[in-house]
């Protein structure tokens, strides 16, 4: 199972962001959790300066603004 994590403060484009990796999970049909991180702590022991960030099994795929549905299948389906 694939581990998503969403780093972000908890503002409308982290939960956007959130939404739009938990459709791409959907729609490719894998099996995938995806979790809010927003723990300063934990966002910047991950390396991220710019929120919202995603990270698929520990790696940062994005950082900074809201992915489009296309990106978010492309990390997916590259991972």
């Amino acid at each position: 199972m694939k581990e998503i994590i969403v780093y972000g403060s908890g503002c409308a484009n982290c939960d956007k962001t959130a939404e739009i990796m938990q459709a791409a999970v959907d729609k490719l049909g894998i099996e995938a959790k995806v979790v809010k991180e927003t723990d300063y702590a934990k966002i910047a022991q991950a390396g991220v300066v710019r929120t919202p960030a995603v990270a698929i099994d520990g790696k940062i795929v994005h950082a900074g603004g809201v992915p489009d549905a296309a990106s978010a299948e492309a990390w997916l389906s590259a991972s």
